[in-house]
């Protein structure tokens, strides 16, 4: 039985992943895909499936979202990333409980990522709980390029997991750490949040032992290292990009400034 819910999801290039995001909402009566000019088939294929493609500039993590709640035709929003799919388990558990959800009420789910080869559910992976099921007229997304998160006035949680397909292999993951690691460094600079040799040399450290040790990322074996070294190595190079941006030797920054 469809549900008075939209689905909501942003796309770039995720034709490999649009299919088992879309198909895992069945009783959603509206899905929306914000597109931000994929050049694969990810359209095509979400199309196929029932949803609305909107084209839409990339305007940044939490602008692009929010945009799409508003092309939404229902109130009740799940929001999924295209690399997400719910579990069977947690759709179950979101249609047995869909008439008593408070619209007031924002609810978290948890994640489970899915990386070289097995879920991970250590080292800060696991629960990971994500705000995705809430209704837009008391909640939404905040405009937050990175980071973004809903804005709810209550917060509630949800038991069941959403499963997220994150790399698939490590070069992808070494790619988003170095995006991340810019975007960030790009907010810590507009803040004006300072380089300095302390941050450089020991935050990478201190991360490393979080993840690994104290977060029991080495329970999962060889890719909770792995894992653990690349959370290291995102805030070495954020903060090495930090410097570069005082610096001025970021030629993107140069760009920006002559506009």
């Amino acid at each position: 039985m469809k549900l008075p819910v939209s689905l909501v999801v942003i796309t770039l290039n995720e034709e490999r992943n649009i299919e088992r995001c879309l198909r895992s909402v069945p009783w959603a009566s509206d899905i929306v895909v914000i597109d931000s000019g994929s050049q694969d088939r990810t359209a095509e294929l979400a199309e196929k499936l029932g949803a609305r493609v909107i084209q839409e500039k990339w305007r940044g993590f939490g602008p692009q979202k929010a945009f799409g709640v508003s092309q939404a035709q229902y109130d009740w929003i799940i929001n999924l990333d295209a690399d997400e799919e719910l579990s069977p388990e947690l759709s179950d558990e979101i249609q047995t409980q869909f008439k008593n959800l408070d619209p007031e009420t924002g609810y978290l789910i948890p994640r489970k990522s899915k990386y070289l080869g097995r879920w991970i559910l250590h080292g800060g992976w696991y629960p990971d709980y994500q705000l995705r099921l809430f209704n837009r007229i008391h909640s939404n997304w905040d405009s937050a390029p990175i980071h973004e998160k809903v804005i709810a006035h209550k917060i509630d949680k949800l038991k069941k997991p959403m499963h997220h397909y994150v790399f698939r292999q490590i070069s992808d993951h070494v790619q988003t750490n170095n995006r991340y690691s810019g975007l960030q460094a790009d907010a810590h600079f507009q803040k004006g949040q300072k380089f300095s040799y302390f941050k450089l040399i020991f935050k990478p450290w201190t991360k490393f032992i979080e993840c690994y040790f104290l977060k029991l990322g080495f329970l999962d074996g060889l890719p909770g290292f792995i894992i653990a070294i690349g959370a290291a190595y995102s805030v070495f190079i954020r903060w090495a990009k930090v410097w570069e941006l005082e610096s001025g030797l970021n030629p993107n920054q140069e760009r920006k400034s002559q506009k």
